[in-house]
């Protein structure tokens, strides 16, 4: 049920301030070990944050601990304090702790939330509408609050009595003092103790909720769902009243960024011009990525290991150059990718005394028997290595690295028009969490250009960005720089005696923009004057205009980094300012395999196909183009047009909660407050960003190319309304091969039933859909019918399910439930109605009050009974006997 998407948005959830890495938490007899907590270094000072965070995690602990039924608990927690200790004061660790678990359910297990703000309120069994709960026992008011001034008044809400809906404005206001000890997943904030302990299981779950867990784990509990997990079957419970052990802390304290860079020089980096790309994307890294203030050594190794240079600190340009002069130009000998890993140990060892933190990049393109001899000290060593598998025969254990230790995998294809090398260089920035040092690319493109023609382009420079800006063209095979002109928004012009082209014939001419570069579009245009095709490349990179200001950002990853063919791959990309989603944007995503030609794919934030929520900001979709085993890099395009692109408005999706009741007495907590517009660009304007996330790797696809295996995909969208006497449905259309291409029919079902829809979805009554034959994915569809299968009562509820099916017969996933409320509207009454008339709907609402309030046999029982009361009674004035 684990969603990287939710991932995404759990994290800004959590205090907004505070960074949670989870990727290589450890899980030992039910604690677990290596959970990091970075404090975001552009808070204020306060010493106070410490002693907070720690309360915090502890209580969470035993709440955690109780909560699973003693069977996890937080036993080992890093927290990194950056070099400056900063002011800030959580609040009440009583809730905190619960908001953390709450949150910690969301990151390691996947669950959802259990309750809507957007609709708080949906259609009971009953005829009535009652708040998203769960459990259902958390009892309460429906309130609607009245303010003039400084003067509130609250009142209980009505309802309209033909639709059963509350006016606008009407709020669920919880009692204060409850009895319910579920879930954690709804209202974990109820400040009583013993209340909100449990996660909702079989028991208490409501699943009739309209929900993100009901929509997304098809309508099983949270609980349900935890016990699925990975965490679950590897852990018995503990027989203990508390935790075994209390959480243990380390304060690690941020360092300078320390990288060490360790290159492949073996006999393979000679050929496909392998040395020369390496030289010209490390020098792009060294001169334009890597932070000032960072400390850099260089490595090299073929069948033995070289330190080219310790570390040295960037405290300035020169620095910079000189680091570059390091850089490989020859290649030669073996690969023996521990001995290179050693020397990088013995780099950083040379300045600090422990590994922990240090970063080492490790390239190279060819296979090394002996790495499992050097795989328990990476893994001990406490140092984070990215791995850069450059070619198709680099090492396939070389990802365990990676892995290990937290670091971020790269691959690049020897096609040279992808710029896969330098894009992945460029992707290896801080992860220090202080955005305004950190590079980004705002372009990088490639093409193989005829002898005297011309490759052009545009780049946009937004507002966010323009310092240390760097406008760097490549090319493969003159000796000489082609010709390039390059024009600024206000149309100051550069040429190629403005760049400056690499003594060593790097093939390389880098122009610095001095100062913050003009905001707008740069043009440039580029001639080949070799006398043959050459692939030129344009690589722009710059940093934030202001520290005020956080720059537009753009992260990009998969679901997995290693697949078994036929599951798909699902790709994303979160496009930000801050903490602000940014939306309308065209994002495009690349996907280049080991062999074959490249996948280009748009990315979608329409709450369709692989994407859960419209309009958060990250844009999905799903691949299913495999060209073989091995490994697939990834690559994300993202552009927006001034007119279309925009911010949304910071909302937190905790559960507000309006106020309480105590002893009766209503206490409403002050409102929800609205962003200003001063938190918020009236206009964000045009922007471009290029961002590689990684690679993933293949196993098992079949080859000599495959049948159709791929359904589509699960639809999570469909509501339904019942209108003048017809049903309309809508839903967004999967495609053939989940949400690409084109399904070719529907099955829609419908029952009063919504468990027995969803468990016996073929056994429901079904709706004629031979007039309905689908869009294109990604399109909205739209179909209204007349139930003639129902018979349609006042009140009466029934519930949609739908599933489409591609030209092979192949059937996408029972899609989310959706309900529509037959509400019939009254007739007005005539003279000749008969008293019963009067009587039976009488007696009709009487029941329906008491099923209400009860539920139960019980209550039917004294409801029936009233009705007879009420006819014997309406019989003696007059009326026509009633016999039972």
């Amino acid at each position: 049920m684990g969603h990287f998407k939710m991932v995404f948005k759990s994290l800004v959830l959590l205090f907004l301030l505070l960074v949670v890495r989870g990727s290589m938490v450890q899980l030992k007899n039910g604690g677990y070990e290596d959970i990091v907590i970075a404090i975001n270094p552009e808070l204020p000072e306060d010493h106070n944050i410490i002693r907070n965070i720690q309360a915090m995690v502890k209580e969470a602990s035993t709440y955690l601990f109780n909560a699973t039924k003693q069977r996890f608990f937080f036993k080992a927690v890093k927290i990194i304090i950056p070099l400056v200790v900063f002011r800030f004061h959580i609040c009440s660790c009583s809730s905190t702790a619960k908001v953390f678990v709450h949150e910690w359910a969301h990151l390691r297990w996947g669950v959802f939330d259990e309750y809507n703000n957007d609709a708080p309120f949906y259609l009971s069994l009953f005829l009535s509408y009652l708040p998203f709960r769960c459990s259902a026992s958390v009892t309460g008011k429906y309130i609607v609050q009245s303010c003039t001034g400084n003067s509130c008044t609250t009142r209980e809400c009505k309802s309209d009595e033909q639709t059963k809906l509350y006016e606008a404005g009407c709020k669920f206001v919880p009692e204060k003092t409850q009895n319910a000890p579920a879930s954690i997943m709804y209202m974990q904030s109820l400040p009583s103790v013993s209340t909100v302990v449990e996660f909702c299981d079989q028991s208490t779950h409501n699943e009739k909720a309209t929900n993100l867990q009901n929509k997304m784990c098809n309508y099983h509990s949270t609980w349900e769902v935890i016990m699925n997990s990975m965490d679950f079957s590897n852990t018995s419970p503990i027989n203990s009243a508390s935790p075994p052990f209390e959480t243990a802390f380390s304060l690690l304290q941020t360092k300078d960024r320390v990288v060490c860079l360790v290159l492949d020089v073996s006999g393979s980096m000679d050929g496909n011009n392998r040395i020369k790309r390496l030289k010209q994307a490390a020098e792009i890294f060294l001169l334009q990525v890597i932070e000032t203030g960072s400390w850099v050594g260089i490595v090299t190794f073929h069948s033995t290991a070289q330190i080219e240079t310790y570390l040295q600190q960037i405290i300035n340009e020169n620095v910079r150059r000189d680091l570059t002069e390091y850089l490989p130009i020859s290649a030669g000998g073996g690969t023996n990718i521990c001995a290179g890993v050693h020397k990088g140990f013995e780099v950083i060892k040379q300045k600090y005394s422990n590994l922990y933190g240090s970063e080492i990049v490790l390239l190279t393109d060819g296979e090394d028997g002996g790495m499992s001899s050097c795989l328990t000290e990476v893994k001990n060593s406490g140092s984070i290595i990215h791995t850069i598998a450059l070619g198709p025969n680099a090492a396939p254990e070389l990802e365990q690295f990676s892995n290990m230790t937290g670091g971020l995998r790269f691959y690049a294809t020897d096609t040279v028009d992808s710029n896969g090398l330098i894009d992945a260089f460029s992707g290896i920035s801080s992860g220090s969490g202080n955005i305004s040092e950190q590079s980004i690319q705002l372009e990088s493109t490639a093409q193989s250009v005829t002898v005297k023609q011309w490759m052009n382009g545009t780049v946009t420079v937004d507002s966010t960005v323009g310092k240390d800006t760097f406008f760097v063209v490549t090319w493969d095979r003159s000796t000489s720089p082609p010709d390039i002109l390059l024009r600024d928004p206000k149309g100051k012009e550069y040429r190629t005696s403005n760049f400056t082209v690499s003594d060593l014939n790097l093939r390389t001419a880098r122009l610095n923009i001095a100062g913050t570069a003009e905001v707008g579009d740069w043009y440039y245009w580029i001639q080949n004057k070799h006398t043959d095709s050459q692939v030129i490349s344009m690589i722009v990179t710059s940093r934030a205009a202001s520290l005020a200001v956080p720059p537009v950002t753009v992260k990009a990853l998969m679901n997995k980094d290693t697949n078994n063919f036929p599951n798909p791959m699902v790709i994303y990309a979160e496009v930000s300012q801050g903490f602000l989603p940014v939306l309308g944007a065209t994002v495009m995503a690349t996907v280049e395999p080991q062999t074959g030609s490249a996948v280009e794919l748009k990315l979608l934030d329409d709450g369709s196909g692989a994407d859960i929520t419209k309009n958060d900001g990250v844009y999905s979709k799903y691949f299913t183009s495999f060209r073989g085993n091995g490994r697939y890099n990834l690559k994300v395009r993202v552009q927006g047009k001034d007119k279309t692109v925009r911010l949304r408005r910071r909302q937190s999706r905790a559960l507000y909660v309006p106020g309480y009741i105590e002893n009766g007495e209503i206490k409403m907590n002050a409102p929800r407050p609205e962003p200003s517009d001063d938190e918020i660009q009236a206009k964000l304007g045009s922007f471009n960003r290029v961002a590689s996330g990684g690679s993933f790797v293949m196993e098992n696809v079949p080859s000599g190319g495959t049948t159709d295996v791929f359904p589509p995909c699960k639809i999570i969208d469909l509501e339904a309304q019942y209108e003048e006497d017809k049903i309309h449905l809508s839903w967004t259309a999967p495609g053939n091969d989940f949400d690409v291409g084109q399904a070719d029919r529907y099955i829609i079902k419908m029952s009063e039933s919504l468990l027995d829809l969803r468990n016996t979805f073929e056994d429901a009554t079904s709706v004629n859909t031979s007039s309905l034959v689908p869009k294109p994915a990604g399109t909205k569809e739209s179909f209204q019918f007349k139930s003639e299968n129902v018979t349609i009562e006042n009140g009466t509820i029934i519930y949609f399910a739908i599933r489409a099916i591609d030209n092979a017969s192949l059937t996408s996933e029972v899609s989310n439930i959706a309900q529509a409320a037959l509400f019939i509207p009254p007739k007005e009454s005539s003279p000749d109605s008969t008293p019963n008339d009067d009587v039976i709907n009488e007696g009709i609402n009487v029941l329906t009050i008491v099923l209400i309030v009860a539920g139960s046999i019980i209550a039917v029982s004294i409801a029936v009974s009233m009705i007879v009361c009420i006819l014997h009674k309406k019989n003696r004035r007059g009326g026509p006997e009633l016999r039972m």
